[in-house]
């Protein structure tokens, strides 16, 4: 997990490898950590992930769910069939804002 920022208000958190039971625990605590008022938005950047798994769509889901709560924008970063296809399958395609890389958040959150 690398924490990045893309502007003053909103982080990137880059993930990569596989989110399951054994490692979901490494997004959900800088999730918990990074959904504060003071950011705008929070981006999960899956890029990187090889394998995920419901464990990873739970922590994503209680980020989501978190970001709401605070009033944060919550998006995820996805476009390689890895990450897409288990968001796809469970229908939280329509649950989170999908973006297809971390440059087309940047340009969402630079004004």
């Amino acid at each position: 997990m690398v924490v990045d920022r893309i502007a003053p208000d909103v982080v990137v958190l880059h993930v990569s490898g596989e989110l399951d039971t054994t490692s979901s625990s490494e997004l959900t605590t800088p999730l918990n950590t990074q959904v504060v008022s003071g950011n705008r938005a929070v981006v999960v950047d899956l890029g990187g992930v090889k394998f995920l798994g419901s464990a990873g769509l739970e922590a994503l889901v209680l980020g989501q769910q978190r970001a709401a709560k605070a009033g944060v924008d919550f998006v995820v970063v996805a476009s390689s069939r890895a990450a897409l296809r288990p968001i796809e399958a469970t229908g939280l395609g329509s649950v989170f804002t999908i973006l297809r890389s971390v440059d087309e958040a940047a340009e969402r959150y630079s004004s």
